[in-house]
């Protein structure tokens, strides 16, 4: 075979790698960084403060417990009540006036006071008001029942167990960091009328 035959040849070949290439879509070059995350549901969730509760020692208390805990999670955005252990905070019966003790945001001790049903309060706002305390709320006396913080104020009467927007909001905004909770780490708060004997 002579040379002049080789170079059509190779010509040829050169040729139809040009062809291919003008066909060939571009390569696509990398992305220098990586897109920024979206946030989903499930990483919003990771802010939200789990405090766990201990009602196993409520007695007869223990479903209204339970039923309140629901309650405040319907109702807020920035804590979760989980009933378990190592307990934040531990509900307790026995025979006083309603109460709450409050240690820490979301910790403390709760009474559930049998002198106020016998009366004939609700347990299940007493209960949703006692852990209003350890979420951060403070009483207050209002007398109307649309405010749950206004406790036994409101008279037997009065069922609603449910935190009005304000309170509600009192309580996101603890548990954001935005404000300090309004009430006093350490202090007992009872829930018992005014004219209650000591």
């Amino acid at each position: 075979m002579s040379r002049m035959s080789r170079i059509p040849r190779s010509a040829l070949a050169f040729a139809l790698g040009l062809a291919f290439l003008a066909t060939a879509p571009p390569a696509q070059a990398a992305p220098l960084s990586p897109a920024p995350a979206v946030q989903t549901d499930r990483t919003a969730q990771a802010a939200v403060r789990v405090v766990r509760y201990d009602a196993s020692r409520a007695a007869e208390f223990r479903s209204a417990v339970d039923q309140a805990a629901q309650i405040w999670n319907d109702s807020v955005s920035n804590v979760r009540l989980v009933a378990g252990s190592p307990a934040d905070f531990v509900v307790l019966a026995d025979n006083g006036w309603p109460r709450a003790q409050p240690v820490g945001r979301g910790r403390g001790t709760v009474w559930m006071g049998r002198q106020a049903t016998s009366q004939g309060y609700a347990p299940l706002r007493i209960a949703t008001h006692e852990i209003g305390h350890i979420l951060g709320l403070p009483d207050r006396r209002t007398g109307r029942c649309t405010d749950l913080m206004s406790g036994s104020s409101a008279g037997t009467g009065c069922t609603n167990p449910y935190p009005n927007t304000a309170e509600r909001a009192a309580v996101d905004r603890n548990f954001a960091g935005l404000t300090p909770p309004a009430v006093e780490f350490g202090e007992i708060y009872v829930d018992a009328p005014a004219d209650a004997a000591p």
